[in-house]
């Protein structure tokens, strides 16, 4: 069985990250903050169609600060989708803040809806922590998916991800008759691959979604991260191998059950070819993370040296157990990507 610790600590942005995401244009001034939002008058309970208690709650606020809080949400929204352009805003409303009483980054939810059609959207505000905010960028670079988020100071807007939870799929749509399992396994041993080369941990199957998509003659699959707090931090190799926890098992009995290990290895390298091409295209972008990464300090030495040694262990290669900060182990983990890609 897999252990998390309890309660990750949270690590602020340094100086030269900072930099980093003023270059990239992912720091912006926003109207509000994390901790303005917090100042509510009172919540009640948000529990879903059959009752269950979601952990989340619905939060309200005196009526002198709901319309500052009503007008800069939706400012933020039109930064984060719009670029500024703040032209729609006068046909959007806020209809509901939510806040998650579970978890390490007790988020905020925003539901805001367009007048017009009815149609609405969701985006989160959080507290800005750093390794959280590396997990998002790697995902931005090494991965099939663009990721859409925003810092003020220790304020991180983020978009919201479409798609199944894991969890929910595994209960209401893993057995359906028109679901090919073969595509479905295939996309959880490439989505296990991704994740442990670039280092993301604890995705239990409630930390990343399903994205269904009906195709001329069958239907695909794509598995997304949606939590990013447990990037580069255990120490534990396994951890950051979603096969390994039980949250994840009938995603591994279902691979077993439906590929062999020659097919297997066919998607690992296929993962981990495309990943090698992203790192080539991106190369600037990944060598200025790179260079702050390096000496940021995101974990605790005792992690450090555990991850290293058991990755020495695990790819028969030395140099993991001299690394020294999480940010010398992802390098060493990208360059062996690299490497492999030119054989």
């Amino acid at each position: 069985m897999q252990t998390i610790s309890k309660k990750k600590i949270f690590f602020p942005i340094n100086e030269s990250f900072r930099n980093y995401l003023k270059l990239y244009e992912r720091e912006v001034k926003l109207p509000l903050s994390y901790q303005e939002l917090r100042y509510y008058d009172h919540s009640i309970s948000v529990y879903d169609k059959d009752g269950k208690d979601t952990l989340w709650e619905t939060v309200f606020y005196s009526q002198s600060m709901m319309g500052p809080i009503h007008a800069g949400l939706k400012r933020i929204y039109s930064i984060l989708k719009a670029g500024g352009d703040q032209t729609a805003e006068e046909h959007l409303h806020i209809e509901r803040i939510d806040y998650c009483t579970f978890g390490n980054s007790h988020p905020f939810r925003i539901k805001i809806v367009n007048n017009y059609n009815e149609v609405y959207d969701y985006f989160y505000i959080k507290v800005a922590d750093a390794s959280r905010i590396y997990g998002l960028e790697l995902e931005h670079i090494l991965s099939p998916y663009w990721m859409n988020f925003l810092i003020d100071g220790n304020t991180l807007v983020e978009e919201h991800i479409a798609g199944v939870p894991g969890d929910q799929f595994i209960l209401h749509y893993l057995n359906r008759l028109d679901f090919n399992p073969k595509r479905i396994a295939k996309e959880f041993v490439k989505f296990n691959e991704r994740c442990f080369v670039r280092l993301l941990g604890d995705m239990r199957s409630y930390n990343f979604i399903i994205d269904i998509t009906p195709d001329f003659d069958d239907v695909q699959f794509r598995i997304r991260a949606i939590d990013f707090d447990q990037q580069f931090y255990e120490g534990k190799r396994t951890l950051y191998m979603p096969q390994f926890f039980k949250e994840n098992r009938v995603f591994v009995e279902l691979a077993m059950k439906h590929l062999n290990a020659e097919v297997v290895k066919q998607y690992q390298q296929e993962e981990r070819a495309l990943m090698a091409r992203r790192l080539k295209v991106q190369r600037h972008r990944i060598k200025d993370l790179r260079d702050v990464i390096m000496t940021d300090k995101v974990s605790f030495p005792e992690k450090v040296q555990q991850l290293g040694d058991e990755l020495a262990e695990y790819y028969h290669d030395a140099a993991f157990s001299r690394c020294k900060t999480m940010g010398e182990i992802i390098e060493r983990s990208l360059k062996r990507l690299l490497v492999s890609s030119l054989r």
